[in-house]
C-alpha cells in the first residue's frame, strides 16, 4: 500500500468546487480524506504551490503502430507527465487504424507497458478512416474506446456522419470531428486572409470550417447523438456552438492554446512549426475564441500533440506537414493566454484542463473528491522559465515557441498515487550530463 501527503498546497478542484489551502491525502492509488496515521511512503511540503487534479488530453496523435519513429507510446506518455498530462486521448491516425477491437487492445496493452499515464484510445467512425462505411463501433467499445473520431479526415458524407450519431448514441460515445469541407481547404497552407494573400500562399477559409460545423450540429439536433467539434477555430463556429448548446443539443467543443497565442500573421516568417490545422487565424478569431472560454461555450483546452519529424518540417511551407508538438507546453501557454492577461483565474482554467475534458470523454477522472483516482500534480504558478523543444521528451520537437519565456510549470506529477515526474529529478539529471 502507498500512501502519501501533500502538505498547505492551494487545493483546487473545479468538479467538486473547491479552492482553499489544505492537505491532499493519496492511498493505495486513490485520494482520500485523511489524515492517514502511520508512516509515510512520499510526502511533499506543497506551501506556494497549487495543487490540482492531473491534466486530460482529448486528442493526442502517439503514431503508434505505423510511424514509430516519430513517436511512440512510451515517448508520448512520458511527453505528457512532463507537462502535467495524466490522461491522454489518442487519435486512431495509426497504421493499421484503430477501426477493430484488436486494435483498441493494442493500445491499451502499451500503455499498460510504458506506465508513465491514462491512456483512453479512440475508434475510428469509419474503416480504415475512408469516410465511406462504419467501423464496428459496437466492438471498438467492448474493447475500451472512450469516443469515436475519424481524427483529421473529416466525415464529408453527411449520411454516414448521420448514421454514426445515431450508433455511438446506442453505445453511450460521443463522435469527436474535425469539422472541415475537404473541397474547400484542399491545397490550402494557412488562413485565407490578408496574410495569405500577401504571402502568395494556398488560403484554408473560415467558411470551411464554420459550414462544416453547422452540418455537424444540425445531425447532432436531429439525431440526439453526442458531438465533439475538435479545435474549432472561428468567430461564426463560437457562435453556432453557443446557439446550440442554449437549444439544449448535446454538443461540445475544445481549442488549442497555439490557437490563443498566435494569429496568421506568424507565416510571415515562413515557419512550418506554424502549419497547423485548423490553421491559426486572425486576431478577431482569437478574440471570439477566448470569448468562448469565459462564457463557458467552449467545454476543452487541448494541446492537439502533433510529432512530426524535423526533416519533414524544413522543407517548403506548401509541402511541409501540418502539425505541433504541445503536451509539454499545454500549461504555460494557457498560462499567458488567459491568466496573465487575467480573462480567467486559476480555477476557471483547470477546470477547462481536467473536469471539462473528463466530462467530454466520459472518463473517471479529473477530480479529488474522495475516492477518486489519484492522478494529482503540483503547479508553481510564479515560476518562470524558457520553452527549449530539445529538452521535450517527446521524439519530435516541432514548436515555434522555442525561446519563449513563459510562466506557470508543473513540479510533480502522481499517476495513481505514484509520483512519476518531478522537476527537481529532471534537473538534477541534466545537471549531471
Amino acid at each position: 500500500m502507498s500512501r502519501c501527503l501533500i502538505r498547505g498546497g492551494r487545493v483546487i478542484d473545479p468538479a467538486s468546487g473547491l479552492d482553499a489551502v489544505g492537505d491532499v491525502w493519496l492511498c493505495d492509488g486513490a485520494i482520500v480524506a485523511g489524515p492517514l496515521e502511520g508512516d509515510l511512503d512520499d510526502e511533499l511540503d506543497a506551501a506556494g504551490k497549487i495543487v490540482c487534479p492531473g491534466l486530460i488530453e482529448t486528442q493526442a496523435t502517439l503514431q503508434e503502430p505505423g510511424w514509430d519513429d516519430d513517436e511512440t507510446i512510451a515517448s508520448g506518455t512520458a511527453a505528457a507527465v512532463a507537462g502535467g498530462v495524466t490522461s491522454v486521448a489518442c487519435l486512431p491516425e495509426t497504421q493499421p487504424v484503430v477501426d477493430n477491437r484488436a486494435a483498441v487492445e493494442f493500445i491499451r496493452q502499451q500503455a499498460e507497458r510504458a506506465g508513465a499515464c491514462h491512456v483512453f484510445p479512440l475508434g475510428a467512425v469509419t474503416k480504415n478512416r475512408d469516410g465511406q462505411e462504419l467501423a464496428e463501433i459496437g466492438q471498438l467499445v467492448e474493447g475500451g474506446a472512450v469516443a469515436l473520431s475519424d481524427g483529421k479526415r473529416p466525415v464529408a458524407n453527411a449520411e454516414v456522419m448521420r448514421r454514426a450519431l445515431e450508433y455511438a448514441r446506442m453505445f453511450g460515445r460521443r463522435i469527436f470531428h474535425h469539422s472541415q469541407v475537404p473541397e474547400l481547404v484542399a491545397g490550402g497552407v494557412m488562413h485565407e486572409g490578408l496574410y495569405s494573400t500577401l504571402l502568395g500562399l494556398g488560403g484554408m477559409p473560415a467558411e470551411a470550417e464554420e459550414i462544416m460545423v453547422a452540418r455537424d450540429v444540425a445531425l447532432a439536433e436531429m439525431t440526439g447523438g453526442s458531438l465533439h467539434l475538435m479545435t474549432i477555430s472561428t468567430a461564426a463556429s463560437v457562435d453556432i456552438l453557443r446557439r446550440a448548446k442554449q437549444r439544449g443539443v448535446d454538443v461540445t467543443g475544445s481549442v488549442t492554446p497555439h490557437h490563443l497565442v498566435l494569429t496568421d500573421a506568424e507565416l510571415q516568417s515562413f515557419d512550418a512549426n506554424c502549419k497547423v490545422d485548423p490553421p491559426l487565424r486572425s486576431s478577431e478569431h482569437v478574440e471570439a475564441l477566448v470569448e468562448g472560454l469565459v462564457d463557458g461555450t467552449i467545454d476543452v483546452i487541448c494541446s492537439d500533440h502533433r510529432p512530426v519529424p524535423a526533416e519533414e518540417k524544413d522543407l517548403e511551407l506548401d509541402v511541409a506537414p501540418f502539425g505541433i508538438v504541445g503536451l509539454e507546453t499545454l500549461l504555460p501557454l494557457c498560462v499567458r493566454a488567459l491568466i496573465d492577461s487575467e480573462r480567467l483565474d486559476w480555477p476557471s482554467l483547470i477546470a477547462l484542463l481536467t473536469s471539462g475534458p473528463a466530462r467530454v470523454l466520459g472518463v473517471e477522472a479529473g477530480s479529488l473528491a474522495d475516492g477518486c483516482v489519484a492522478d494529482v500534480i503540483v503547479i508553481d504558478p510564479d515560476a518562470e522559465w524558457t520553452i527549449d523543444p530539445a529538452k521535450f521528451r517527446s521524439r519530435c520537437s516541432n514548436s515555434p515557441f522555442a525561446g519563449w519565456q513563459v510562466r506557470g510549470r508543473v513540479e510533480t506529477v502522481f499517476v495513481d498515487g505514484q509520483r512519476v515526474f518531478s522537476v527537481e529529478s529532471v534537473e538534477t539529471v541534466e545537471d549531471d550530463g
